[in-house]
């Protein structure tokens, strides 16, 4: 399968609070990756395709969670873990939240 993506995905460990806008469900979840027009997720939830979603990402810059929204693209269940690995387009690209990302990544690694 051909990777259409624009972005470069960084590989990142943050956490995520969302919210489902249509009925109403929060939940919690960690990415695994982070572009600025997607986020690869994993949850303890369930979340199907074409499910639209709130976000709050916690990015450790000391700053407020960047806000952004998005639908849940494609997911599947981990194997004996209780987990999801969930896929989001998000809904316009976060140039600024992944600068944000960018930094902190950079700075972590001058850090080590």
């Amino acid at each position: 399968m051909e990777d259409r993506r624009v972005f470069e995905r960084i590989n990142t460990k943050m956490p995520l609070r969302f919210l489902n806008p249509i009925n109403g469900r929060e939940g919690m979840a960690d990415t695994v990756d982070i572009s600025a027009n997607g986020l690869g997720l994993v949850t303890n939830g369930s979340l199907s395709a074409m499910t639209p979603l709130e976000m709050w990402l916690d990015i450790p810059d000391h700053r407020e969670p960047l806000y952004t929204r998005g639908e849940v693209v494609w997911s599947e269940p981990l194997p004996d873990t209780g987990q999801q690995r969930v896929g989001v387009r998000l809904e316009k690209a976060e140039l600024m939240g992944l600068a944000r990302v960018l930094w902190i990544k950079g700075k972590s690694r001058k850090n080590n």
